[in-house]
């Protein structure tokens, strides 16, 4: 393809890294890595305080940081003003609407000017706020402040709250009394929430190893110091998540220990009359089961005896083992049930079918169920929490790729539908200027891959528009067709906007996840590169318009199909990009390796793994290929995909590409990986994102599009 470069300036050259051969043989297959001493040795120790970074590193990084900068000066204004925009779309003094808890309703404000929220309480009628923790303020003076968890205690005095102030996300737990400033019971290294105990004297919360993984579950005593917290249950396997949280009638402490493919639960009183958890049913490979307290029963939605895209059983409180399960919502192929929430007259449960969310009330009398109705083509859909039991009102979100986020207050006993709030652009927005299509394209086995697309009415569909393509699929995580007002800075400048949704994502079910991961990992690039190819087709854009964009595990999308397609993408956007699969996969110090083995495949043990993962993994698969420019962005003190990933992707790119397009690296030196903390600091990151794709596609005019 004879494509224009857009980085045409020769006065900035990319930083040289130096190659210090690294040779192993794994099942009989020797691979050099001549960047591995990017991999900082002592990456624990770093990631609580970066300014242990290794020197020659630091120099290499800042480096890269330089380059990109430079490559970029010519956006400098067309980036402040796509930051203008983006935050002239977010309304500044916004508020949730308070949730009801007994006397009081709890819900979070953010200032004019303010980058973090302020959490507060007011009576549950309204009246005066009290604030409770004020993220402005604790973030005053830190390069990177990010809250976690804020939770109140059941007699609504004391507030437990999380804070990662690296990045890394060790985060520090404490209790605030309401209406006090100071701090008291402070743990460090968790995961950075808890759940209290019944009674509100105490406690319980996740430890983190020095590894970043959740080893332990412990009980603190409000009062005593942590070195006396008592252990409920510790994990051996490196293979395993593990969480702790709460019931909504506060009966019951649950710990869930879990991998991406099998489920075990454990149970003990929320009032700490027995501290010795009880497991409902032992981990089984392969068997997945969440729990729901629902008064006298649990609630269990389980893939138990085949049911792929799950079905809901209940089992009495007094035992609720796998052998009392009773089916009661069977299975469905094709209706993914996503989630369930339990009231006292009420089992409500989001689900997925015909690759669109649905919202359905269950009668837990009669049996009779509804479901809610709605009307677009393509659309989001949110459960909205909910602190009360017996209650006949929930809240949902909805929201589609035109139509700003909406809150309703929805009575499932009247079926009555009342709108809490609606999402406010202070800038302005009319839906009626913008289309929004579900498309259907074609994989390389047939397989029809949806494609959500939005662009402005007065877009030229001939093939000349450029696009933005967004992809994810993995995890089993689906995209949501939702509001995004960021994207609107590029659709008003003529950009189609469009979501592949992938296989490896859940958006037609539990087989689509299946077939995108391990052995058959592949479909989810073949997909995505049939997406483009699609929306090229039907002219919405041409292959040298198109700049490709995934983040993560979806950066890990992004370096695979730059492999294997790079004529297809006019650019290419990685954000935290999972690029060195095989490399992280035979590490198993790092975070989160053991537990990914069941979505990657463990290439430690398995030779067919190994030989499955060294076929996509993108560093490993670069070639004398045409690349188009790319972008890829990091966080020094990220742990689930580390910095030196895309440091040595980079550098390996520019050493074998054909073409003459550059390859700009730009690593956050404050930040881990989801960037910037603040709500605008991070849209600075997100202008520089949408400026680099305005420069590849050569749309460099600063003024909306009438």
């Amino acid at each position: 393809m004879n494509r224009p470069n857009p980085f045409p300036s020769a006065d900035a050259t990319p930083p040289e890294a130096q190659k210090s051969p690294q040779t192993e043989t794994r099942h009989g297959v020797a691979r050099t890595d001549d960047y591995a001493w990017m991999r900082a040795d002592n990456w624990q120790e770093m990631f609580h305080d970066p300014s242990l970074l290794d020197p020659a590193i630091r120099t290499h990084l800042e480096a890269e940081n330089t380059y990109a900068l430079s490559l970029m000066a010519d956006t400098e204004e067309l980036r402040q003003t796509l930051f203008a925009e983006m935050k002239g779309r977010i309304k500044e003094d916004d508020s949730s609407v308070p949730l009801p808890d007994g006397p009081y309703a709890y819900g979070t404000k953010y200032v004019t000017g303010g980058e973090h929220p302020k959490f507060l309480r007011t009576a549950r009628d309204g009246g005066e706020e009290t604030i409770l923790i004020d993220g402005d303020a604790e973030a005053d003076g830190k390069a990177y402040f990010r809250l976690g968890g804020v939770d109140h205690s059941p007699n609504h005095r004391r507030i437990l709250w999380g804070q990662d102030s690296k990045g890394s996300e060790f985060y520090s737990l404490a209790v605030r009394s309401v209406g006090r400033d100071d701090d008291t019971d402070r743990i460090e290294k968790t995961g950075g929430s808890g759940t209290w105990a019944a009674r509100s004297n105490g406690f319980f919360y996740t430890r983190l190893d020095d590894n970043h993984r959740p080893k332990e579950i412990l009980l603190h005593r409000l009062g005593d110091p942590a070195s006396e917290d008592v252990s409920i249950y510790t994990e051996d396997d490196d293979g395993m998540f593990m969480s702790v949280d709460g019931t909504r009638l506060n009966d019951w402490i649950m710990i869930s220990v879990h991998d991406h493919e099998t489920t075990e639960y454990r149970l003990l009183p929320a009032d700490l009359s027995d501290l010795t958890p009880k497991i409902v049913h032992p981990r089984e490979e392969g068997l997945q089961y969440d729990l729901e307290e629902g008064g006298d029963v649990f609630f269990v939605l389980t893939n138990a005896d085949g049911a792929k895209d799950f079905k809901i059983m209940e089992a009495p409180v007094s035992d609720p083992s796998k052998a009392n399960w009773r089916e009661i919502v069977p299975h469905e192929s094709g209706r993914l049930i996503l989630s369930i929430a339990s009231f006292s007259g009420h089992l409500v449960r989001l689900e997925r079918k015909d690759g669109l969310p649905r919202i359905v009330i269950r009668d837990r009398k009669t049996g009779d169920e509804h479901a809610i109705a709605f009307d677009e083509e393509a659309y989001a859909l949110g459960l909205g929490g909910s602190y009360e039991y017996d209650t006949t009102k929930i809240r949902f979100s909805y929201s589609s790729m035109t139509t700003p986020s909406q809150l309703y207050e929805y009575d499932m006993a009247t079926r009555e539908r009342r709108l809490l709030k609606e999402q406010e652009v202070p800038s302005g927005h009319d839906s009626s200027h913008y289309v929004t299509r579900r498309l259907q394209a074609r994989s390389h086995d047939g397989e029809m891959v949806p494609v959500s697309i939005l662009y402005h009415r007065d877009t030229p569909l001939d093939g000349t528009a450029p696009c933005l393509l967004y992809g994810y699929g993995s995890y089993g995580i689906s995209i949501p067709a939702g509001f995004n007002t960021n994207v609107f800075s590029l659709v008003d400048r003529g950009f189609v906007f469009a979501i592949a949704h992938v296989r490896g994502g859940k958006d037609k079910g539990w087989d689509w996840y299946e077939t995108g991961k391990r052995a058959q990992k592949s479909n989810t690039f073949h997909d995505f590169i049939a997406a483009a190819a699609h929306l090229v087709s039907h002219e919405f854009t041409s292959h040298d318009r198109i700049v490709a964009q995934g983040g993560s595990a979806g950066g890990m999308l992004m370096g695979a199909v730059a492999n294997m397609a790079p004529e297809s993408f006019g650019g290419i956007v990685a954000e935290v990009p999972f690029v060195d699969v095989l490399t992280t996969m035979l590490d198993d110090t790092l975070p989160l390796t053991p537990p990914e083995w069941p979505e990657w495949g463990n290439p430690i043990a398995s030779a067919d793994d190994y030989a499955t993962i060294a076929a996509y993994s993108p560093v490993d698969n670069v070639a004398a290929l045409p690349y188009p420019p790319i972008l890829a962005l990091a966080g020094l003190t990220d742990p689930r995909v580390t910095y030196w990933e895309p440091a040595k992707w980079v550098t390996k790119l520019r050493e074998y590409s054909t073409s003459d397009a550059p390859v700009l690296f730009k690593i956050n030196m404050d930040a881990g990986h989801a960037g910037a903390s603040g709500r605008f600091s991070r849209l600075e990151e997100v202008a520089f994102s949408y400026a680099f794709a305005l420069k590849v596609a050569e749309k460099m005019d600063t003024e909306l599009k009438g």
